[in-house]
């Protein structure tokens, strides 16, 4: 897979989709330890538990995010603060037809 990246910007575009589940797939460019995402959630994705953290913007439709006490619903322009560990588990459930959300992770 090549990345193309102009200094400071990153071309989605020009990067492949990944699909590592149903209904969710992903485009990412790392840089040494962090990496960026554009994922795609759909409604077929299974609900599944999650202790990663992410940390993003939701950019189109509207999710909610399950966590052990809650559950938050979250809309275009929502920010997106999810610790790692067991204690910020969570599982998502697509709202609209689809959710499109950057995220920057550590790798």
């Amino acid at each position: 897979m090549v990345i193309i990246m102009l200094q400071y910007k990153i071309k989605f575009d020009d990067i492949e989709w990944e699909s590592p589940v149903e209904g969710g797939r992903y485009k990412k460019y790392i840089h040494e330890n962090k990496q960026v995402r554009l994922v795609e959630y759909s409604k077929e994705m299974p609900p599944h538990w999650c202790e990663k953290g992410h940390y993003g913007m939701i950019l189109e439709g509207e999710m909610e995010i399950e966590y052990q006490n809650e559950k938050i619903i979250y809309g275009k322009g929502d920010g997106v603060f999810i610790p790692d560990g067991a204690e910020h588990k969570h599982r998502g459930r697509v709202l609209t037809e689809s959710v499109k959300v950057i995220f920057v992770e550590d790798v």
